[in-house]
């Protein structure tokens, strides 16, 4: 298994994406069309990322590439729960300066709205 993504409509109007598995190259790849259909069309966007236990910088473009897609329509794209080793990837390369990480639900959805 490389990388499973599910899809929540959240009936506050947010949706959230929860990931599970690793953001390598593979996941990268096979999550990217459904990011950019999201990113194109939605909001507020919680990425669960609870169940990625590795994330590379392809993985990195992505949530990147998702976000600014977002903001760019006066959106918000927030990072909900990553593992410490993938918090700190995220952070070592200045993600969390662009896009918040939350620690809660609660959190990540006061965040985006």
């Amino acid at each position: 298994m490389t990388i499973e993504l599910d899809i929540v409509e959240q009936d506050d109007g947010v949706t959230r994406l929860n990931l599970a598995g690793r953001m390598d190259v593979q996941g990268a790849s096979a999550v990217d069309m459904q990011f950019n259909v999201v990113s194109g069309s939605k909001k507020k966007v919680i990425v669960d990322l609870a169940g990625v236990d590795f994330i590379a910088s392809l993985g990195i473009r992505t949530l990147v590439m998702s976000a600014k897609a977002i903001s760019s329509k006066g959106g918000r794209m927030v990072l909900l729960k990553p593992q410490a080793n993938v918090e700190q990837a995220l952070k070592f390369a200045g993600i969390d300066s662009m896009i918040p990480i939350a620690k809660d639900l609660a959190s990540a959805t006061a965040m985006v709205s």
